[in-house]
């Protein structure tokens, strides 16, 4: 648990203990609070891009990034067989004390087990590719996880509007040579601080490339409300 700063938090407040929330840092010179209520919400307080993942979802679910489980708790309410998959320790902790019958520690590239006809990466979950040459590695072993004509459900956010405007339009992006949806977060919980790691945000044109170099489909289901979009991508049955 050391270095488990988000599933710290997490059983925190699963046993009442909440005094605050986490903080993240980026290299994006942003700092935000991801509030911990949010991470225990119901399907009604969810985004709608959310709620649509969750009315698509058919057959057996993996739920990989489960987090507190509340994606897992609601498909598991209306009779799914679903499983939680995360790789924080206290995550998955949380998760079983909610009552997910099913919840698997692992890294997702450790993961190998039965396979399923829906996969589910919500809240950006697809960010755990970290970079934009790793997500068709990523890609490649969810499709392995699938069972024929099975289906991944993905939302992303397009950040390029976090980068200024210049007077034609463009977009001042650094020159660094990296794709700009490759972001280091650093979380921060009660003065404990976790190791830098990279994060993905894929705008949708670049998601759709991945996807043909997997020979998997690519649908853009819906947008949210802030730059973000919900997908599917799938398997020919």
């Amino acid at each position: 648990m050391t270095r488990d700063i988000f599933g710290r938090a997490l059983i925190d407040f699963q046993n009442g203990n909440y005094s605050e929330d986490i903080i993240t840092y980026s290299s994006l010179d942003e700092k935000d609070i991801l509030p911990l209520p949010y991470l225990f919400r119901d399907y009604d307080t969810m985004p709608l891009i959310e709620q649509k993942a969750l009315d698509l979802c058919r057959g057996t679910v993996l739920d990989v990034g489960c987090g507190s489980g509340s994606h897992s708790l609601y498909l598991q309410n209306k009779g799914i067989e679903v499983t939680g998959l995360d790789e924080s320790i206290g995550a998955v902790s949380t998760a079983k004390s909610r009552g997910i019958k099913n919840v698997i520690h692992s890294n997702i590239y450790d993961y190998s087990g039965m396979k399923f006809d829906t996969i589910l990466l919500l809240m950006n979950g697809v960010g755990i590719a970290g970079r934009l040459n790793e997500l068709p590695r990523l890609l490649d072993h969810l499709k392995g996880l699938l069972n024929p004509g099975g289906q991944i459900l993905v939302d992303s956010s397009d950040i390029i509007y976090m980068f200024e405007v210049d007077d034609d339009g463009g977009y001042w992006i650094p020159d660094n040579g990296n794709y700009y949806g490759e972001v280091q977060f650093t979380m921060e919980y009660k003065g404990l601080k976790s190791a830098p790691f990279d994060w993905l945000y894929v705008d949708y044109n670049q998601l759709k490339q991945a996807t043909k170099q997997q020979n998997l489909s690519c649908e853009f289901l819906c947008e949210g409300t802030h730059y973000d979009y919900l997908a599917r991508l799938g398997t020919p049955p």
